[in-house]
């Protein structure tokens, strides 16, 4: 992509808008730096941008100058606007971040998508190319934007990639892409689920025949995403050993290779993480990896922090911290997934307007009681009315305590809120800390078990 001399704006000052003009500036293009907020709410680096020539617009979007534009780069937390809808009609262009830097690094981009399980199916695809040798940047939506890292070192580029970062990839191209899931997240963005599952879609439509599209078994709906492009389709499962990478109740098998791994060597725990390293297994195998060096990333991986993390047992109750259960879906994947035949579940945060029926009929199989937190409280409590013994608490440390006396031998107490976390704390990771901390001092204070 030719960009010297071209005026440039950037909307959205987060990492990934940073990375985009700093790439943009490099590159001789003439930089706008845009952001809603105003300046004295920059972020260091976002400021530090007029160091290198780029000019700043705080305040909002209204201060960008799109008549001169030529093209624009928006940042995936940036739904579209009325200045910039009129900037596309026009037919000018508007790209996203990964976009941007898909078109400046030419190795091999594998992606990984869904609703939930990405991070994790991420890192563990990132490490078996690792095993295999090959140089690898693992990034995207999980951890350092394309834009920071444009260099011919690469072998591989595996990417977790958002719905908002899939809005706008119109020319990069996946070598394999893998959509793990697609079910009820973001929708007071998208006008409707169908919305939301096009957005997710949109990266197949530029694979062809010799492209791998790595999709569950028995999903219509991923098929009918992985349909909009001409990629070789593969199925996994952890649940149909008809996929074409399956578990058998022993081994993950990959019926296309030829090869089987035990699932006993692997250190990532519950039913949903067999599925996303059967995922994985799909990725890697499709371009080459050698079994041995599959083998060797399924033993090594230790899974992500706050993803169904077991962080004590207490006089009988296993605590797991499974803060990233931002949504729905994953807090179902999580429950259902554990190996304890009931559990005490704390959920609640900021909604982001999904149904909660898939929740509930999960509660049903595995709940002992609920105990709700945060904005969405009110809306999960009649959604589960009836169901199992709700109550509610004020605070993490104020759940936790009455999830323990909720709790009989045996059983688990898992935080997996099925909402965001901005209500009550600073992000996902926060409200996971602050979880783990509450229960090691219920432990602290734990009379032993007699």
């Amino acid at each position: 992509m030719e960009v010297r001399g071209k005026n440039a704006i950037v909307i959205g000052l987060g990492r990934s808008g940073v990375a985009a003009a700093t790439l943009l500036a490099a590159r001789g293009a003439n930089v706008t730096a845009n952001d809603s907020a105003p300046l004295e709410k920059w972020s260091e680096q976002a400021r530090a941008l007029a160091d290198i020539g780029v000019t700043l617009a705080p305040g909002g979007h209204h201060h960008a100058d799109f008549a001169n534009a030529d093209f624009v780069v928006i940042s995936p937390g940036v739904p579209s606007f009325a200045a910039l809808d009129a900037f596309e009609a026009i037919g000018r262009e508007v790209i996203g971040e990964m976009e941007l830097g898909s078109r400046f690094n030419n190795a091999p981009i594998v992606l990984i998508g869904g609703t939930n399980g990405k991070s994790t199916t991420t890192a563990l695809t990132a490490k078996m190319f690792e095993e295999a040798g090959k140089k690898t940047f693992l990034g995207g939506n999980f951890g350092t934007p394309l834009c920071e890292v444009v260099s011919d070192q690469w072998d591989v580029l595996v990417l977790e990639i958002s719905s908002f970062q899939a809005e706008r990839v119109p020319t990069m191209h996946a070598r394999a892409h893998a959509l793990l899931n697609i079910t009820d997240d973001h929708l007071d963005r998208y006008t409707n689920f169908n919305a939301y599952a096009h957005a997710k879609g949109n990266p197949f439509v530029r694979m062809n025949e010799h492209d791998f599209a790595v999709i569950p078994k028995s999903d219509s709906i991923v098929l009918k995403q992985a349909q909009r492009g001409n990629a070789r389709v593969i199925t996994f499962s952890a649940t149909d050993p008809s996929a074409d990478v399956a578990f058998d109740g022993v081994h993950l098998v990959d019926h296309i290779s030829g090869a089987n791994y035990p699932v006993s060597t692997l250190r990532i725990a519950g039913r949903h993480n067999l599925e996303n390293a059967c995922a994985a297994i799909g990725l890697a195998s499709s371009l080459g990896v050698s079994s041995e060096a599959i083998a060797r990333a399924l033993a090594a991986f230790e899974g992500l922090g706050h993803r169904t993390v077991r962080v004590a047992s207490i006089n009988g109750v296993t605590y797991y911290d499974d803060s990233k259960g931002t949504n729905v879906g994953a807090s179902v994947a999580a429950l259902r997934g554990l190996l304890e035949p009931k559990a005490v579940l704390i959920a609640g945060g900021r909604d982001k307007l999904g149904d909660y029926a898939p929740l509930v009929d999960a509660l049903r199989e595995k709940g002992r009681a609920l105990v709700l937190i945060g904005e969405a409280a009110d809306r999960i409590a009649e959604a589960a009315a009836g169901v199992l013994t709700i109550e509610r608490a004020g605070t993490m440390a104020e759940a936790v305590e009455k999830s323990s006396n909720l709790a009989q031998q045996g059983d688990a107490v898992l935080l997996s809120p099925a909402c965001s976390s901005f209500d009550m704390f600073r992000d996902y990771k926060e409200r996971g800390d602050i979880f783990v901390q509450a229960v090691q001092e219920l432990a602290r204070r734990a009379p032993p078990c007699s």
